[in-house]
């Protein structure tokens, strides 16, 4: 890389329990252990801080999404790497934070409701959704639109957190944000503290099983 780094941002998209936090904290490690400027922007994160007060509407989520994509444009302007993992359902938000950012590799991180809600539902708000106690809930009975051509598909369905990764270094490689893909970070992970990603006593990424 040269002196000057080229800010990029990462937007990991897919539904609520996909992954996309577990994957945006080891990608992160491994670009500050290449000594990247990032940063990581998780929508629930974001929801606590720069959009209380929002709510679950069509408007609100866009609103919500925009406002990620400013301060991840700001970033990446700025020469920072920045990853981006809200549910972010609405194609048409997605690609106007890709309009603005320029510098935007889409990432599907796929899983399907069913895997979800019969092995992903800690809190079971999948099943309660289903039921029809919560409304307005992505994936059930309000839509998320599938990426038509992000830069990557990863599958957790059948991919360890780890593969997902090695594929999402991989193609930062081939597009040239990243001098080669190769894992630097091996073990448990310090937590970053910017998702909503368990943390154990001693400070570590929880393991979920």
């Amino acid at each position: 890389m040269s002196d000057e780094q080229r800010g990029f941002t990462v937007w990991f998209t897919g539904l609520s329990g996909a992954g996309k936090s577990t994957i945006a904290e080891m990608l992160f490690h491994e670009l500050k252990a290449r000594d990247l400027k990032t940063e990581i922007l998780d929508g629930d994160v974001v929801r606590q801080n720069l959009s209380k007060g929002l709510g679950f509407s069509k408007e609100d989520r866009d609103t919500n999404i925009l406002r990620i994509g400013f301060v991840a444009n700001l970033l990446t302007r700025n020469g920072v790497a920045a990853i981006c993992c809200p549910i972010s359902p609405y194609k048409e938000t997605r690609d106007q934070c890709r309009e603005m950012i320029g510098n935007f590799v889409e990432v599907y991180v796929h899983a399907t409701l069913e895997e979800l809600a019969e092995h992903r539902d800690p809190k079971g708000l999948y099943k309660k959704a289903m039921a029809g106690e919560i409304k307005n809930f992505t994936g059930v009975d309000d839509p998320y639109e599938v990426p038509e051509h992000p830069e990557l598909i990863v599958d957790t369905m059948v991919e360890s957190p780890e593969e997902s990764l090695a594929k999402v270094l991989k193609r930062l490689a081939e597009l040239g944000h990243i001098d080669d893909a190769e894992a630097r970070i091996q073990g448990d992970r310090v937590h970053s503290g910017l998702t909503d990603l368990r943390l154990t006593e001693t400070g570590h990424v929880a393991k979920e099983v």
